[in-house]
């Protein structure tokens, strides 16, 4: 199901955690739980992962996450303002000490000229730490487009756990 560098990252991201001693939450829309698959398909990994949100429908950010509905209303669920949301919420509704979410346009459709496919916007959250945000517009299908947001999720846990 994920291709052998996904899981040498995950791997990776894991013994990186562990090392530091940090738990991760992941809060996941249009990836819709590979983040957290990827990282529970590490034997071992429950001691690492606290818990993973799917948060595919915006009723679901709202009621799990606590992503205020005019925050939505106002931005779009594909927005910076949204993901930074998702992530600080998965902090606060867990006991996880790093977070990173999720939310965009796999497609192959859904997509408009503001936000076309592949636009994915991610953000990454610590406690005690500015949450960062970052988006980029993926190349590709909907595996890969998926794929590409799973390694950057990855690469934003690494730097948040690093940056301790």
């Amino acid at each position: 199901m994920f291709d052998t560098q996904l899981l040498t990252d995950a791997t990776e991201l894991l013994e990186l955690c562990r090392r530091a001693g940090l738990k991760i939450a992941t809060a996941e829309s249009c990836t819709g739980g590979l983040i957290a698959g990827c990282l529970t398909e590490i034997a071992g990994s429950s001691d690492i992962v606290e818990r993973g949100f799917v948060t595919y429908s915006n009723e679901a950010k709202q009621e799990m996450l606590g992503v205020p509905r005019m925050l939505i209303n106002l931005n779009g669920a594909v927005s910076e303002k949204v993901a930074v949301a998702m992530a600080e919420g998965a902090l606060k509704h867990s006991l996880a000490d790093i977070s990173v979410a999720v939310t965009g346009v796999a497609g192959p459709g859904g997509g408009s000229k503001e936000k076309p496919v592949g636009l994915v916007h991610l953000a990454c959250a610590g406690r005690g730490r500015k949450t960062v945000a970052i988006h980029h517009i993926f190349p590709g299908d909907r595996a890969d487009i998926r794929d590409a947001t799973v390694q950057t999720a990855f690469s934003m846990l690494r730097r948040a756990a690093t940056e301790g």
